[in-house]
């Protein structure tokens, strides 16, 4: 079965990339085993509303949406529930997530949705917790009386103020998106919906101004954000990193927010990213794949039935995510042992050398695994963040440390 970068071509590698070559039996034999899938992520719909200048599905390396169908059909969705079920009884999981994606989900009509979710729950055999992710701009009274009888919750795009976020969240005409996401915000926000709001996502886009931005998320009363790096490569990198430039213009854009976060008598907001750092600075353990050594356990399902990787592998090369199988004739067990998957369940032995080496290793945890990625050596590489999340991370560090030196001081 061809996996991986070993399939992205017709022509054959002299050696396989990393973590092709990754051996199972010897990680297995020092007393290894493959960590469950508790979320899973539903590509419901493969087409999207808005044309994001910086998507990873439509914008970067992997292009198969193309080649897929526009909606989950019904028996895939029957299989999908089967397999659900299947790993929830192999596993004897308490309680698994299911996330609404797309493209952009809401493209599905309500009534389909409402099928989807009792089918899925029907069969699970276990609790599932429902949620969305959408681009907001479809977000409407008749989606969230929906999602309140199925108590799905609401995570909902929005890059900051207007003209932020419609530097990148347009139309494929042009046309600004913010004004329909600021209208669903607001009905999300009313009491008989409030309670389903999750959260917000921004991706990071160093033109705009990290103060303005993060107000304009508060604006909207999340109950958490998450500030998003946008995907890259070392061997296509973020816009303002050449992947050898010292400077950390990520870092400091974060920096900025951090510190005012930090200071806030109250803290209006959880953000994600840095109560990970802080967490994992006091010996936690990390809850994403942003950051850490936590095992990954989470699966897409696309509309086809294809089960692939993580979808942010799309930003590394064609095929990226790919496995191989698909919900009508395998499972999810099949899935666990692919060396693909292992190598995001491994923690400190997925890093580099360089990594191991750091200071803040495992803290940072190589960063997102998408972002390690360099054509030969594969994903066994730093994050091209690398310098920004050591910065980041160093500073946040010494934030703490600051403080608590202080609160010593003042008990003596």
């Amino acid at each position: 079965m061809l996996n991986g970068h070993d399939a992205r071509s017709a022509g054959w590698q002299t050696l396989p990339e990393w973590p092709l070559t990754l051996d199972l039996a010897a990680l297995a034999e020092k007393g290894w085993q493959p960590t469950p899938f508790r979320q899973f992520i539903l590509k419901i719909h493969s087409r999207c509303d808005l044309a994001c200048s910086y998507c990873y599905m439509y914008e970067m390396a992997d292009q198969s949406w193309r080649s897929r169908p526009m909606r989950m059909a019904p028996d895939v969705v029957d299989a999908v529930a089967a397999r659900i079920a299947e790993h929830v009884r192999a596993h004897d999981l308490p309680s698994v997530e299911v996330i609404l994606h797309g493209g952009e989900p809401l493209l599905v009509r309500p009534e389909e949705i409402d099928k989807l979710v009792d089918t899925v729950r029907g069969a699970a055999g276990t609790d599932v917790l429902f949620t969305v992710q959408t681009n907001g701009t479809r977000l409407d009274r008749t989606y969230l009386e929906l999602f309140e009888r199925h108590q799905v919750g609401v995570g909902v795009s929005l890059d900051g103020s207007e003209q932020d976020h419609d530097r990148n969240r347009r139309t494929a005409d042009g046309r600004g998106s913010h004004h329909k996401v600021a209208a669903g915000l607001r009905l999300l926000a009313e009491p008989p919906f409030q309670h389903l709001f999750r959260g917000l996502l921004c991706t990071i886009d160093l033109r705009n101004d990290p103060l303005e931005t993060y107000q304009a998320l508060l604006a909207f009363g999340p109950p958490a954000v998450d500030l998003l790096l946008p995907h890259g490569t070392w061997s296509d990198p973020p816009p303002g990193l050449d992947g050898g430039d010292p400077a950390t213009p990520y870092a400091d854009w974060l920096i900025a927010i951090f510190d005012q976060w930090y200071s806030a008598p109250a803290q209006p907001a959880r953000v994600r990213l840095f109560d990970e750092i802080i967490y994992l600075l006091i010996g936690g353990s990390s809850v994403s794949e942003q950051i850490g050594l936590s095992p990954a356990a989470m699966v897409v399902i696309e509309t086809d039935g294809e089960i692939e990787q993580s979808d942010f592998l799309k930003s590394a090369y064609p095929g990226a995510p790919s496995t191989g199988f698909h919900v009508l004739r395998d499972s999810f067990d099949d899935v666990l042992r692919l060396p693909s998957i292992a190598a995001r369940q491994i923690g400190w032995s997925a890093l580099s050398d360089t990594c191991k080496a750091c200071a803040v290793g495992r803290v940072c945890g190589g960063g997102q695994y998408a972002h390690r990625y360099r054509p030969g050596s594969g994903f066994l590489n730093p994050s091209v963040y690398c310098a920004d999340l050591l910065r980041l991370i160093t500073h946040i560090k010494n934030t703490i440390q600051r403080d608590y030196h202080a609160l010593q001081k003042d008990h003596r």
